[in-house]
């Protein structure tokens, strides 16, 4: 919200410098963003009045004026400008100003000066010379009334500051002129200038036919007819020079006293051509395929959640938002429909975004503005268009008000014991009640209570905590004391069994992986493919259309992070990720850290791609397999021994995935991208994940003391043939149940083989141990015992013990 201080001071002036008011509304919530001058420093300008203009008589571009600065005598200025002729007042810098620094940085001192030999005693100036402006086609021309002499300061009233307001979304009643200056006279108690709306008598009976269809969307609509209105008529400067220190154009009389309201008041209005409406106007939501050409020149095509408004043959507007090209003025305009209206805030949020664009229209009515001033603020709009645009036929009907739903002002009880604890000082009655009268509150008194009801324009107060706001608004925040707090300071120190999570990222970057921070909300279809959720937790405001569900796997996000890296050229690739995913869970219910229906889990998720090693001599280079990522998986779980299972993910290659078990409890999945996704996601390779529940890889065994054992270990190798469909679990199963008495310190598979395809027709080799279909496993079995050293008979039962357990479990047979 922008504004001149100049605008403001008019409704209240407070005996406060410009400094101290900016601190003033800063304190009280509304955030100066900035103050900047209207116009550079500049002195010894003035106003000058061309009494004589003639040809220069050696340059064709150049004129010899003779210059009326209220000094009785004329000042002989040679000037370029296409414009400079006689008659006109214009910026006059005499001998000795200074102008603004131009490109070099440095003022420019007007001096006498000769000019193809004619002696020029000033500059006459243009808008871009004082930089008011960029424009440079000629001489700034002023007003005829400006008094010859004047300083181009007073003039102009250059000696105002601008302030821009950086609003919060609750702060709607104060995106006006007139809404600050309410606010500022609550704080300071300077008195408030109320605006008035004299009523214009109807010299018209016409009333344009409107139907308010949607009372969810319109609660109140006025309007009225003018007739005979010279739309050509200039806008005057005054109000251009306003609308421009709002950061707003002058576009034509109409449209440019519509927008002046809207900051004045905070009202948007829209203004219709009369002649280019057909039948009368029906405030309805919109249908399915129905188009609209916007005032900005785009064509949108609306549905039943957008409120229009349409006449008999097609949409003209977009509720609350934008007016449509088919009706809007233009210079052979004569009668027009001016229309105000109150829009539910719900009905107008978002609608902008849908298409696109913003509007100031938009902006205030999904935050709210007042529904009870539609008739006055119509009575301001007919007046100033009657001044500016008026001609002697110029008559006007009278307002034609429908009130179909209003909003109900629900009345808010304010605890002053409770106002008192939250703010932290202490407050008594009559302070808080006369906080909440200074604002405009209509306060009723109980024991210990104040009642309010808000006003109309007030859409921000609902519960007992606005008030609150409302009283610590006026008091000060300055004024709050600086206590201390007094509650004990204790660390609160982890679990011994557990580490943190920057314990975990810690590890993960030691294992050569880089930390990803992404989004929680993702593209729908990675949730359909990537984690088989058919029914995601859908956004209802998304920040983009296509990320519009939130997350249950961090693999999408990571998958997202890979090709982003690939499209770059990158050939190797290592990232995680803790964070967040969300789930539909009915026996969650609502606490401090939850939301009912939903768990939010943290995750910790790994993603490798390219050569297992970085670039380097030693050893030679091969791509990353599922075992190395299962190593980095085990590695990060250490000293807690994981299992891993056959599993399927849908995510995941369903031959190259297995489930991670820890203590009996199935943690996540780590395993290699399915050849579909890989192919839908136009991947080179196939890249390796995991996923691991955050709070198991937190876990950690308290170390306990065990000695050194004081006998030798004894060493054992077996070599076993098993079916191809054993897996390693099985084998080291089978090894672990047959050794009893903790005799087993460790079995590590050391050794694979399996046969050579047979080719078509070949037979296999008579003296063949391992056939088609069947591996060989070398095991080591490191055996021991604390109390003393096994015999040769223990440790020879002990392996036979071991083959029959194979053979038993896993079918294997002892390979000689």
């Amino acid at each position: 919200m922008q504004f001149p201080e100049s605008w403001l001071r008019e409704f209240c002036n407070p005996p406060l410098t410009t400094a101290e008011l900016a601190e003033t509304l800063t304190m009280a919530g509304l955030e100066v963003e900035e103050l900047r001058p209207v116009a550079p420093p500049f002195s010894k300008i003035v106003v000058g009045e061309i009494k004589e203009a003639v040809q220069h008589p050696d340059a064709d571009r150049l004129r010899i004026c003779q210059v009326d600065v209220g000094q009785g005598s004329m000042l002989n200025i040679v000037c370029g400008a296409p414009n400079a002729r006689v008659g006109i007042k214009v910026p006059c810098a005499l001998v000795g100003a200074e102008l603004p620094p131009g490109d070099d940085g440095k003022p420019f001192l007007i001096k006498v000066g000769k000019l193809r030999g004619v002696e020029s005693q000033g500059m006459l100036c243009s808008a871009r010379e004082l930089k008011l402006s960029e424009d440079h086609g000629g001489l700034l021309e002023l007003a005829a009334h400006a008094p010859v002499g004047q300083d181009i300061r007073a003039h102009l009233d250059l000696d105002d500051t601008l302030f821009t307001l950086k609003l919060t979304p609750n702060l709607a009643h104060c995106l006006s002129v007139f809404g600050i200056a309410r606010e500022l006279s609550a704080l300071t108690g300077a008195p408030l200038v109320q605006p008035q709306y004299p009523s214009l008598s109807a010299t018209l009976a016409d009333k344009l036919a409107v139907r308010v269809s949607a009372p969810d969307l319109c609660g109140r609509f006025s309007g009225r007819i003018v007739r005979n209105v010279n739309t050509r008529a200039a806008t005057p400067q005054w109000m251009l020079d306003r609308l421009a220190r709002c950061g707003q154009r002058g576009v034509s009389p109409l449209v440019d006293i519509s927008n002046y309201v809207m900051f004045e008041l905070g009202r948007p209005s829209h203004i219709f051509d009369l002649d280019k409406i057909h039948g009368g106007l029906d405030v309805r939501w919109g249908k399915l395929g129905e188009t609209l050409k916007l005032l900005n020149g785009n064509t949108i095509t609306v549905d039943d959640k957008v409120g229009v408004i349409a006449d008999a043959q097609a949409v003209e507007s977009l509720a609350g938002i934008m007016g449509g090209d088919a009706t809007a003025v233009s210079d052979d305009t004569r009668h027009i429909y001016v229309e105000a209206a109150f829009w539910w805030p719900k009905a107008v949020a978002g609608r902008s975004r849908r298409f696109n664009f913003s509007t100031d229209a938009g902006h205030r009515f999904e935050r709210g503005v007042d529904p009870s001033l539609t008739v006055e603020h119509i009575e301001r709009i007919t007046q100033l268009i009657i001044d500016i645009c008026g001609t002697p036929d110029t008559a006007c009907g009278p307002i034609d008000d429908q009130t179909v739903n209003m909003p109900a002002a629900k009345p808010v009880t304010l605890r002053v014991a409770r106002a008192a604890k939250v703010i932290g000082m202490p407050l008594s009655q009559v302070q808080c009640a006369g906080a909440l009268q200074r604002l405009g509150l209509d306060v009723a008194q109980g024991e210990g209570t104040l009642t309010v009801i808000p006003p109309a324009y007030r859409f921000d107060i609902n519960i007992e905590e606005d008030l609150i706001e409302e009283i610590a608004r006026i008091v000060g925040y300055n004024s709050l004391p600086t206590t201390p707090p007094l509650a004990p300071i204790t660390p609160k120190l982890p679990a011994e069994a557990t580490r943190s999570a920057f314990a975990v990222r810690h590890a993960l970057a030691g294992f050569g992986y880089q930390e990803t921070i992404n989004f929680s909300f993702v593209e729908e279809r990675w949730e359909r493919e990537l984690a088989g959720n058919d029914t995601p937790i859908r956004l209802l405001n998304p920040i983009a259309s296509q990320m519009n569900v939130m997350r249950s796997s961090l693999l999408g996000s990571l998958l997202q992070v890979l090709k982003f890296n690939l499209d770059r050229k990158a050939q190797r690739v290592r990232v995680f990720e803790l964070g967040r995913v969300f789930l539909r869970d009915e026996g969650v219910r609502n606490t401090d850290t939850t939301v009912e229906g939903f768990h939010q889990p943290m995750r910790v998720a790994g993603l490798a791609y390219g050569p297992a090693d970085a670039l380097q001599w030693g050893r030679t280079e091969q791509g990353v397999d599922f075992f190395d990522v299962k190593g980095d998986v085990e590695a990060l779980l250490a000293p807690l021994q994981a299992s891993f299972e056959p599993g399927n993910h849908p995510s995941m290659h369903p031959g190259r995935c297995a489930r991670v078990v820890l203590n009996g409890r199935a943690i996540g999945f780590v395993g290699e991208l399915h050849p579909q996704w890989r192919q839908g996601w136009d991947l080179p390779q196939a890249p390796l994940m995991f996923e691991l529940d955050l709070d198991a890889v937190l876990a950690r065994s308290v170390p306990v003391f065990k000695p050194v054992a004081k006998h030798q270990a004894v060493e054992r190798d077996l070599a076993v043939v098993v079916a191809e469909r054993v897996t390693h679990a099985e084998v080291m199963a089978a090894v672990r149940e047959a050794v009893p008495g903790g005799l087993l310190r460790s079995a590590v598979l050391f050794d694979v083989y399996r046969p050579k395809p047979l080719r078509d027709g070949e037979a296999a080799p008579a003296a063949a141990q391992v056939g088609q279909g069947e591996k060989s496993l070398a095991v080591r079995l490191t055996l021991g015992r604390d109390e003393a050293t096994l015999t040769d008979a223990e440790i020879e039962s002990t392996v036979q013990l071991v083959i029959a357990q194979l053979k038993e479990r896993a079918g294997a047979r002892l390979r000689v």
